[in-house]
């Protein structure tokens, strides 16, 4: 039982991540029972090239929604770290609960291929694998904002799981879909695109990695610093700002959900989304409880994750932009890490809403591929090297 709790039982470091890296013995190593479960959508820069860049989000967050509606169904209260990666989503679990982690994913990649055509690539690899191949994974917790604890991991060992299942990932034919186990319940994504506070102001999707896993935690120190100082606070940098947030009446949206969210078209459950889109701009701006709901998706927005690597979503300025760039350019010119990065307009989010007062995640990404668009200048970079 207490293998199963390990995550539950981490206690949040309250100060800054900055601090947290700053001290290595707040990480503790996963336990060698638990299991990387890699979710990630085959040639998605091809789908979102194609336009269908809101399919790969949806997609991506109907895995994190799948996983968490299965395990609290579960009787005993799990908590288990996750990852949102634009494209697809990362896992540790305890081997309790990974065949029925596994089974749900696999339904849900059968779901993804009947409704949209898309192709997931679903695995898991044992974390002592990955310390037999003599990686690292250490992971604490941190309070990112007064709502929000995050799960930070230092090592490469989910740069690695993701490369084996990647590489040894074959399309077999889809068998049986079980409707009963389909369960994208709080599945919602109805906001329009939403714009930065200031008409000049920018939104950046950045993917980083530190070249060698023995400087993560100075490399990461150094670059967060240089954030805090160009950009401002994690909090001034936030690109999700309640006074910006505005639902989208479009019907083309609702349809878009319900046809991954359902396993048919019940046209009841779009008018009612519809009217909600249409009609929802009244609770959120004239009620207490909208009001509540609204500030707390500000807490309640993934916009920084640290999975081994640095993945982040934030706004700022054009001049604040390009002498980051400089100064990320000098660190990759002394072989310290490799970045992608992918700069647009304003930012996008799908979320998973089981109660407006207290449960509620926000997922977020950027416009014109957001991560997707970063990713593929960091896949480049990361093939010149080995050439």
């Amino acid at each position: 039982m207490a293998d199963k709790q390990f995550y539950k039982n981490l206690r949040p470091f309250k100060g800054t991540l900055i601090e947290l890296l700053g001290d290595d013995t707040y990480f503790v190593d996963v336990p060698k029972s638990w299991h990387v479960v890699v979710v990630d959508l085959l040639n998605s820069t091809s789908a979102v090239n194609a336009g269908n860049h809101h399919q790969v989000n949806l997609t991506a967050t109907g895995a994190i929604i799948s996983v968490l509606n299965a395990i609290r169904k579960v009787k005993r209260s799990n908590e288990i770290p996750y990852f949102f990666g634009g494209d697809g989503a990362t896992f540790i679990v305890p081997s309790s609960l990974l065949n029925k982690i596994i089974h749900v994913l696999e339904n849900y990649r059968i779901h993804i291929k009947r409704k949209i055509d898309l192709v997931l690539r679903v695995g898991e690899i044992p974390v002592s694998k990955l310390i037999e191949s003599e990686v690292q994974l250490k992971i604490a917790k941190h309070r990112l904002t007064d709502k929000l604890s995050i799960p930070i991991v230092l090592g490469d060992g989910l740069k690695v799981a993701e490369n084996m299942i990647k590489s040894s990932f074959k399309e077999e034919e889809t068998t049986a879909f079980d409707e009963t186990l389909l369960n994208l319940e709080g599945m919602e994504c109805r906001w329009d695109q939403i714009l930065p506070d200031q008409q000049q102001t920018k939104v950046v999707c950045l993917l980083l990695d530190a070249s060698l896993e023995k400087d993560q935690r100075n490399v990461y120190k150094k670059v967060l610093a240089q954030m805090d100082e160009e950009f401002g606070k994690f909090e001034n940098r936030q690109p999700i700002k309640s006074n910006n947030l505005k639902l989208d009446p479009n019907p083309t949206k609702v349809w878009e959900e319900m046809k991954i969210r359902l396993t048919s078209t019940i046209w009841m459950y779009f008018f009612k989304s519809w009217l909600k889109s249409n009609f929802g701009r009244i609770y959120l701006n004239l009620t207490s409880s909208g009001k509540q709901y609204l500030s707390q998706i500000e807490q309640l927005s993934h916009t920084f994750m640290l999975d081994g690597m640095i993945n982040t979503v934030f706004t700022a300025e054009q001049k604040s932009i390009d002498r980051f760039i400089a100064f990320l350019d000098e660190m990759e010119r002394d072989k310290k890490l490799i970045y992608g990065i992918h700069v647009t307009h304003a930012s996008v989010m799908s979320c998973y809403v089981l109660d407006r007062r207290t449960t509620h995640s926000h997922f977020v990404d950027g416009t014109e591929g957001g991560y997707t668009s970063a990713a593929k200048m960091f896949k480049i970079k990361k093939k010149g090297l080995s050439n």
